[in-house]
């Protein structure tokens, strides 16, 4: 067992730029892929990027590809999510989640995920 911690929401104007960052306490961490999900009032939790743990490959959904950038940084134990050319429908609470032993197969499926942070808010609005 071991904790998340999301960090660096905020409102931010569109077109701006959010840099979130997701903490872990396990020493292990870059044995984990990391994957960020986000909710929208009203609507269901959607996996939008992951980091797998052995390759280090990023994946995007289409919604956000070009725009969000996943890094991760294995010494501090921190994964980033850079967040540019925001919109308004990118509003919603974001989720950091990790699995060890995992390349990201399938991960928009919240089903695959089973350590959570406790979500950090983005609002995008004018």
């Amino acid at each position: 067992q071991f904790h998340l911690r999301e960090s660096g929401g905020g409102l931010v104007q569109p077109g701006g730029s959010l840099k979130l960052s997701c903490a872990a306490t396990t020493l292990a961490f870059d044995n984990y892929a990391v994957g960020w999900f986000r909710q929208a009032p009203g609507k269901e939790r959607e996996g939008i990027s992951c980091i797998g743990s052995s390759d280090g490959r990023t994946n995007y959904v289409d919604s956000v590809k070009g725009r969000f950038i996943m890094s991760r940084d294995g010494a501090e134990k921190m994964v980033y999510l850079q967040m540019n050319s925001l919109k308004p429908e990118d509003t919603a609470v974001y989720y950091c989640t990790a699995q060890p032993f995992y390349n990201c197969v399938d991960y928009v499926s919240k089903f695959r995920w089973y350590n959570w942070g406790q979500g950090t808010q983005v609002t995008v609005s004018s």
